[in-house]
């Protein structure tokens, strides 16, 4: 409280015994809140955004895991994460389901081979293969299929392509492959990997698996499973991360940032 001395002011009621005036100050927290630097609206780029929230003790231990209801700025800086599609749970499901739908479709594992597209691919055919082999007890084997040479936009590309290397340590003949990948969406990718598996052989039948299907086909190509449709614009990207290359298992819809 703070005590000026001179005459009452009009309206501001009756002066005291002294003739002076008594004005309440504002409280500590109001003054406090007023001086506070304020977080810049979430439509400012990300490195405009960067430090200016309070973490949370959630946020601290999981950097990489959005407040709720806001935008995230990845650690890599791909862009921002506009929402969740699959928690560790959710992903874990899905394969799950698509592992008991390859089962049921081919009348078990017998003569079945599961060949990823580098690289999320390959990890994601090596955990289908572990659940039908807890499944059904049948180990199916797994190849790497590095497609770089069969792109149809090599020509578009001005940097030396970097090949990786196909690794297929069985027959494909007569073989029913499952062709696997993280995300569907021209075919552009899948119509390579076909390109690539069928000059090693002539497969008895050839399935493909995805973990996300997003649309926008630009080839007539559908998967035989599907972890999760999602409706997306092309503007956006999904980012299938996984504890083995990323350190955590979860599926995020990303979208540029507006300079």
């Amino acid at each position: 409280m703070r005590v000026n001395p001179g005459s009452g002011h009009p309206g501001s009621g009756p002066p005291g015994a002294s003739g002076a005036r008594v004005r309440l100050d504002r409280p500590r927290a109001a003054r406090v809140e007023s001086g506070r630097r304020r977080a810049p609206p979430l439509s400012e780029p990300c490195e405009a955004r960067k430090g200016n929230h309070e973490a949370t003790a959630e946020h601290r231990a999981h950097p990489a895991t959005p407040r709720p209801g806001r935008f995230f700025c990845p650690p890599d800086g791909r862009g921002v994460i506009k929402a969740q599609v699959l928690d560790e749970a959710a992903l874990e499901r899905a394969l799950t389901r698509i592992s008991h739908e390859i089962l049921e479709r081919n009348s078990g594992a017998i003569n079945l081979a599961f060949v990823g597209l580098r690289t999320r691919g390959v990890t994601l055919a090596e955990r289908l293969a572990d659940r039908i082999a807890a499944i059904d007890g049948t180990k199916v084997p797994v190849g790497t299929l590095d497609i770089t040479l069969y792109r149809d936009d090599l020509s578009l590309k001005t940097d030396q392509p970097r090949v990786r290397g196909t690794d297929i340590p069985f027959p494909v003949k007569g073989r029913t492959i499952v062709l696997v990948d993280d995300v569907l969406f021209t075919g552009r990718s899948i119509r390579a990997a076909l390109d690539a598996l069928i000059d090693l052989g002539r497969p008895k039948m050839i399935q493909l698996a995805v973990l996300i299907d997003r649309g926008h086909r630009e080839l007539p190509i559908r998967p035989d499973y599907v972890g999760k449709n999602l409706p997306t614009s092309r503007r956006e990207s999904v980012a299938v991360r996984l504890r083995e290359h990323d350190g955590e298992d979860r599926v995020v819809i990303e979208e540029p940032e507006e300079g």
